[in-house]
């Protein structure tokens, strides 16, 4: 199936309470190649649809007349129907708190605004790389007898983290909350890969990453470290003392594919 074909078959549910930014947002998307494109102005509204007409991707501004894109991506992910739902945020807003709970939630994308076409498109593209599932190529594994620990305490990143890696053919995935779960699942079973958040109560990924490398049972395991501030100099640190790879929050299926075809090759 062509990425074009692919591309022009995607539906997308805009939240955009503002008429002038309906009209450039829905030109974008247009320039695209997306054809389907329903509208909603508010939280009501997006949930009403979404009961109704899932998306395969919704894409809403921060700020709307009943609360804000956070109110919104919490009642999607807690409804059993909507949960699964991609989502992706448009948003002049720069506060880092303010998006942190996005990021944590499992967004596909964050763009500013004004974003570029190649941001935009790169978005539409993590989307059909959730919704194609294409087998990762790994010249070591098969990647249905990969067996993945992914520690988070977000069970939203968790499940997140876990349904990219699922479109890719993993799926022996098991789960902690944090470093210390996570040590205790690895001294009794077998793992191929650990995929850790940074940032977690009780033991924190770079506590993990310290206490794996030094375990001479466990050395061996390659560490892909997630995290939401990818550019901290902190996380540099980290780099060095072991871990093979580190990712940013959003969890892109491209270059999550693209980091574990170098580490476990």
């Amino acid at each position: 199936m062509s990425n074009y074909a692919a591309i022009g078959d995607l539906s997308f549910l805009l939240v955009e309470p503002s008429d002038t930014q309906k009209k450039i947002i829905t030109k974008a998307l247009e320039e695209a190649g997306i054809k389907q494109i329903e509208y909603a102005n508010n939280i009501e509204e997006t949930m009403s649809s979404l009961s109704s007409f899932p998306p395969d991707l919704v894409i809403s501004s921060m700020y709307l007349p009943d609360g804000s894109a956070n109110d919104l991506i919490d009642k999607i992910r807690k409804n059993e129907e909507t949960e699964s739902q991609h989502f992706m945020l448009i948003s002049s807003e720069r506060n880092r708190e303010q998006l942190e709970h996005l990021r944590q939630s499992g967004v596909l994308a964050i763009l500013p605004k004004p974003f570029t076409k190649k941001d935009l498109k790169r978005a539409i593209h993590a989307t059909l790389d959730l919704i194609v599932e294409e087998e990762i190529d790994l010249e070591m594994f098969d990647p249905r007898t990969l067996r993945v620990l992914v520690t988070d305490d977000s069970r939203m990143a968790r499940k997140h983290i876990s349904k990219t890696l699922n479109t890719m053919g993993i799926e022996d995935i098991q789960f902690a909350e944090n470093g210390k779960e996570a040590i205790k699942l690895l001294n009794t079973t077998e793992f191929d890969l650990i995929v850790t958040d940074y940032n977690m109560p009780e033991m924190d990924g770079r506590e993990l990453t310290e206490a794996v490398r030094q375990d001479p049972a466990l050395a061996h395991i390659p560490i892909l470290m997630v995290s939401s501030n990818s550019e901290d100099s902190q996380l540099s640190n980290i780099a060095q003392e072991g871990v093979d790879a580190i990712c940013g929050k959003p969890f892109e299926p491209a270059i999550v594919r693209q980091l574990l075809a170098k580490i476990l090759n």
